[in-house]
């Protein structure tokens, strides 16, 4: 199947989760399909993402603020910050993971999103959150945990595309924040993606000027999605 032949559905209205004062609606594949990873491959190259199964798009009435991005990875190169974050998280050790729930990750998980989101409706997860946010029944989910002197300080969630890498989440240990830790996560898959050569990392959407979505520009060149054209934006500052 290809995109042409699958029907798209739009979701009703919702509360924006970027903006107070703006709703948003999601265009979503048709729900009788069975979703697979080469499906899913195919719609996040045309600026798709998930939240657990769920696939969508964002898809609204007013707004168009939400652009899917990507890494090009052969044209990537670290700027002096990020080459200070990689040396700077030298002392780390990673592994690479199949996606699991453990109570260890679970614990990590509370602890980032109780400290740096207390006030979003991501607060005090659970284990079934964990789960039904991060992993999926259909993909090939991979984590990239870095430990501290055999302490879990970083978990990068990142799906294995036919295309690409598809950045999903990360969370890290709050009392190491002065280690850049969420720059370090997507290093490490642009590294990743180096490994298996694959041409992409997925960031999902870049919102210009959003305190937590802008920072995507800082890893050039980077490309959006635009009247389903990838172009390159080089005018980041």
């Amino acid at each position: 199947m290809n995109a042409d032949q699958l029907s798209l559905y739009i979701t009703a209205e919702h509360n924006c989760g970027y903006y107070d004062d703006r709703n948003s609606a999601n265009l979503v594949p048709d729900p009788q399909v069975s979703m697979n990873n080469g499906l899913y491959s195919l719609l996040v190259s045309h600026g798709f993402r998930r939240s657990g199964d769920f696939v969508y798009r964002p898809h609204c009435k007013t707004c168009s603020a939400c652009m899917p991005c990507r890494i090009d990875i052969a044209q990537f190169r670290a700027n002096r910050n990020q080459r200070r974050c990689l040396k700077n998280n030298a002392d780390l050790t990673m592994h690479i993971k199949d996606a699991r729930f453990s109570d260890e990750y679970l614990a990590l998980y509370q602890r980032y999103l109780n400290r740096r989101h207390s006030d979003s409706s991501m607060a005090n997860p659970q284990a079934d959150d964990f789960t039904k946010f991060l992993l999926n029944d259909w993909g090939k989910t991979l984590f990239i945990e870095s430990r501290l002197e055999g302490k879990l300080a970083c978990i990068a969630v990142v799906d294995y595309l036919n295309n690409g890498l598809s950045a999903v989440y990360s969370f890290f240990d709050p009392d190491l924040g002065h280690r850049s830790l969420g720059t370090f996560a997507i290093l490490q898959q642009v590294w990743l993606a180096r490994l298996y050569r694959l041409p992409h990392v997925y960031l999902g959407y870049w919102i210009q000027q959003h305190p937590k979505m802008d920072y995507k520009k800082h890893f050039q060149p980077l490309e959006y999605l635009q009247h389903d054209h990838w172009q390159t934006f080089n005018n980041a500052s």
